[in-house]
């Protein structure tokens, strides 16, 4: 299958590298030019590194041309942070066509983003956008071309934008996660599943003193995952399970309490992978608070549009509202007023019903 793949971080490199090992051709696109050119320079691969050793993945192109990278291309997967979205959807929406599955693991509600942006530069290609509750793969980049797999997904629930497209969505990732995608429904249960604002927001408030005192000798998923945090973690998970009922979404709605269990129902990345991430130290590192991902993409932009979607299906949570307190004031502004919401995605003048029906049929319907 011929796969692109948008981005540069952790998640873009293994999924590129895990692709090319799957013998798929893969186009990997990210806006650096002088890190493409140094790409190419050193033959266009990507070292991949997991349990079983070290292999040496063939990508079929490294481009800053995103037309390039998505023509003809089957599945296009954009594994980059949810502030990144607006620019690379304006980036890829001219070049989309026809059957093309967008799929963002995970998005925060971004496949609105992209089929907004799309439907607002005037394509009106059939393409299907879809979004998982967490990145394939934990992952870090060991190097320029290098990357580390530590665990692979074994149960990614996915929802599709528009649900008239699913079927075809979901075939075309199926091919490229074999065994792995369940279907949760549309594209809002789809951002609902997402663990991110879950379980990110407890460790980096409720661990801000350590993590400025300590450094990088402090890891918040190894030592700042203590029972008082956990409860925490319960706690807000609660809250969005409650928003996802409030939908009508049925179970499983993959609790977060199942990543650190021994027994009972399997999470997303299956048994052990809490144990094998801190064992492997790539996440024992530098958190500058203010700036790193999980306050700004998981805590003020996922709790935001976790509390904006709440207020449309009158959930209350005020747990999710209070860490959007506490990190706007570890951050010197103000979460509450601003962030990913209904209304900040175009979307304000819809009732719950209007909602639906726009998740079912699309904006054309």
């Amino acid at each position: 299958m011929k796969i692109a793949v948008l981005g540069g971080g952790n998640g873009s490199f293994a999924a590129a590298g895990d692709f090319a090992l799957q013998s798929h051709d893969v186009r990997l696109w990210r806006r650096d030019a002088v890190a493409v050119a140094g790409h190419r320079a050193a033959g266009s691969r990507i070292v991949v590194r997991d349990a079983n050793g070290r292999h040496e993945a063939q990508l079929a192109l490294v481009t800053t041309d995103i037309a390039e990278a998505v023509r003809d291309a089957e599945l296009i997967l954009c594994p980059t942070p949810a502030f990144a979205q607006h620019d690379i959807a304006t980036q890829l929406a001219p070049h989309l066509r026809d059957d093309q599955v967008v799929f963002l693991p995970p998005a925060t509600f971004g496949s609105m983003i992209f089929a907004k942006t799309a439907l607002d530069s005037g394509n009106r290609a059939a393409t299907a956008f879809a979004e998982t509750g967490t990145l394939p793969w934990l992952t870090r980049k060991h190097g320029p071309f290098e990357v580390a797999i530590t665990i692979r997904a074994k149960r990614l629930p996915v929802g599709v934008f528009p649900l008239t497209r699913a079927g075809h969505a979901l075939d075309v990732i199926g091919q490229a996660f074999p065994g792995v995608i369940e279907p949760c429904g549309d594209a809002l249960s789809g951002a609902l599943m997402n663990a991110g604002p879950i379980i990110h927001p407890p460790l980096i408030v409720m661990n801000a003193g350590p993590i400025e005192h300590f450094l990088e000798h402090w890891d918040i998923h190894k030592e700042g995952t203590q029972p008082s945090v956990r409860r925490a973690t319960d706690a807000l998970d609660a809250e969005r399970i409650a928003v996802r009922e409030g939908f009508g979404y049925p179970a499983p709605h993959f609790p977060l309490a199942n990543h650190y269990a021994t027994h009972g129902e399997e999470w997303m990345y299956g048994r052990g992978s809490h144990d094998r991430l801190t064992d492997s130290g790539d996440w024992r590192e530098p958190i500058v608070l203010t700036q790193h991902r999980y306050m700004r993409e998981d805590l003020q932009l996922g709790l935001s549009f976790l509390v904006s979607a709440a207020g449309l299906a009158g959930v209350k949570t005020p747990l999710a509202r209070s860490f959007l307190a506490i990190g706007g004031a570890i951050c010197g502004e103000d979460f509450l007023s601003g962030g990913r919401t209904l209304a900040s995605l175009g979307l304000g003048d819809l009732d719950r019903e209007g909602l639906q029906s726009l998740l079912r049929d699309g904006f054309e319907s």
